[in-house]
């Protein structure tokens, strides 16, 4: 989708409701984006959001991949415009997407996965 916003998330909850095994339930972790927050989402009941805290950063893992993805291809770029910014956005997270292995380590938090 061309935009993180309000219509965008409930199409991801809507997906996310519609794929989720009968019988289970999902559970979401979101920072507070505005559209993350709003009142206006519906969200399927075989979900439940927990929302990071505020300014939280170091907690939400995805923070790491956009680090990851600046760092081994994104920065030190000049870009011409506007496409060339999404191109090459794309280009890295088809880069990144090819190595589930790195992924894995990225977003991997070791107090999450206690006695396993």
């Amino acid at each position: 989708m061309p935009f993180a916003d309000t219509e965008a998330m409930q199409a991801h909850l809507d997906e996310i409701g519609r794929t989720v095994a009968r019988g289970t339930h999902a559970v979401l972790i979101l920072d507070r984006a505005g559209w993350h927050t709003t009142d206006k989402l519906r969200v399927p009941r075989n979900i439940t959001l927990i929302w990071l805290p505020s300014r939280s950063p170091e907690l939400n893992p995805v923070e790491n991949i956009w680090q990851y993805l600046r760092g081994n291809w994104l920065s030190n770029t000049v870009f011409e415009g506007y496409d060339d910014i999404i191109d090459d956005a794309c280009e890295a997270w088809n880069k990144l997407t090819a190595l589930p292995d790195v992924i894995t380590s990225i977003g991997m938090r070791e107090w999450a996965h206690v006695g396993q």
